[in-house]
């Protein structure tokens, strides 16, 4: 199915670029006008941009409906400066409350039943029950467009963060990712919660490059066992490996034994073997049970 966005309505356009491109962090963004009134309200579009200088950038678009645009906007071009709430999930409820479009003036700290914690460095207040708070001053604001459904970059520098020290790991120095149970956006009413259920590890290269797909034996490459990922996690090996004389595996043993009579059969369980290793991130010893076909 091909979807020309030129053809579409622009709320169609929204929502299957929302489905897309998903989960998207939640920017929980409160600001100040020159009155002094607060507001509250939260932005899915909105991300990590740059860590120096530290740049993170959330996007209060004009609304499609009426292409009217949000508080929030008209608030950081008279006072630039934002403290952005980052969400989990024991407040997500009262994030999405937040979002209902109250009049002008009201303060969604009181809607939302959150508390108002001073900043240090900007105007706008935090979210107390926020456990990663970011003081931020805006240094642009780049509309991308003047029709509903248009975009508005709000640039920020973050200047200073308040982290709880409840989601920290056990020396005290790092977030514990396993901790703080962010939430995400997704297309319609659908979010995500990350937590130890959905958090899985993939190594990333760092300056060592892996061997690659391509280096891969033809009989890895085109196996009908093994995925993509599992193609992907033995290429990403630093260098080819060899076979280890002191590796000792049972069921190895056991393979070599009752299957070295039919060669494709063996192969087929070999490979099953090293999937199961594989998708237990044990890499090493996936290798050596693909080697012992070699």
């Amino acid at each position: 199915m091909i979807i020309d966005l030129q053809q579409l309505s622009p709320m169609q356009k929204q929502q299957w670029l929302q489905h897309a491109v998903a989960p998207r962090p939640v920017c929980f963004a409160s600001t100040i006008d020159k009155e002094g009134n607060i507001n509250l309200s939260p932005f899915s579009f909105f991300n990590l941009f740059s860590s120096n200088p530290p740049i993170v950038v959330f996007s209060p678009a004009r609304r499609v409906r009426d292409n009217t645009t949000k508080h929030t906007l008209e608030n950081v071009l008279e006072v630039p400066e934002v403290v952005i709430n980052i969400v989990d999930y024991d407040m997500v409820q009262q994030v999405s409350l937040a979002s209902c479009e109250f009049p002008k003036g009201t303060n969604e700290f009181i809607k939302a039943g959150f508390t108002q914690e001073a900043a240090t460095v900007v105007q706008p207040p935090m979210v107390k029950e926020s456990k990663v708070k970011m003081e931020c001053k805006v240094v642009e604001v780049k509309p991308l467009g003047s029709e509903g459904g248009a975009g508005n970059l709000v640039i920020c520098e973050v200047l200073r963060m308040h982290v709880d020290e409840r989601i920290l790991n056990a020396e005290g120095t790092m977030i514990d990712q396993r901790k703080l149970h962010h939430i995400a956006r997704l297309g319609g009413d659908w979010y995500c919660k990350v937590d130890e259920n959905s958090l899985f590890h993939v190594a990333k290269p760092n300056t060592q490059l892996g061997i690659g797909i391509d280096a891969l034996p033809e009989s890895i490459r085109n196996s009908s066992i093994l995925t993509g990922n599992n193609l992907g996690q033995l290429a990403n090996v630093h260098e080819y490996p060899v076979v280890d004389a002191t590796f000792e595996d049972e069921r190895l043993k056991n393979i070599i034994q009752y299957f070295s009579i039919n060669p494709d059969e063996m192969d087929q369980e070999l490979h099953r073997y090293a999937k199961e290793l594989l998708d237990a991130g044990k890499v090493s010893e996936a290798w050596q049970i693909l080697l012992a076909d070699s």
